[in-house]
């Protein structure tokens, strides 16, 4: 069984290294800005991979970032299959990953919060 999910997780971890090459060379929107794949989660099946990705320099917001890459997920898709070893490409559902925001605005409540207690002991 746990061979299973090790499989899955190479396949995810493979699958996140295409996606980024063919999203840096195939893809030319400047809508996006730098795409970047920060997971790809496979299904035990293998029928489809969750994938988070961020954006910066985007002129979209998340949600139009995710419907146009999810617009895109066949395309990229067909492009996978033909680089790709599998029997059958996993379909790709693209979700926007909140968590490096999330991390930088913990960071910044953290410094806020040092910096109130410095000053309160000063």
């Amino acid at each position: 069984m746990s061979r299973e999910f090790k499989r899955t997780d190479r396949i995810g971890a493979e699958l996140q290294r295409e996606l980024a090459m063919l999203i840096r060379d195939e893809i030319k929107d400047p809508a996006l800005g730098m795409v970047t794949i920060q997971e790809v989660r496979v299904v035990r099946d293998l029928s489809q991979a969750k994938t988070f990705f961020t954006s910066m320099a985007a002129t979209l917001s998340q949600k139009e970032s995710t419907k146009h890459m999810n617009q895109m997920a066949g395309h990229l898709r067909w492009l996978l299959g033909q680089r790709m070893k599998l029997r059958s490409i996993p379909k790709l559902n693209f979700v926007y990953d909140t968590s490096v925001e999330q991390g930088e605005h913990l960071s910044t409540l953290i410094e806020q919060a040092v910096t109130d207690n410095h000053a309160d002991l000063d």
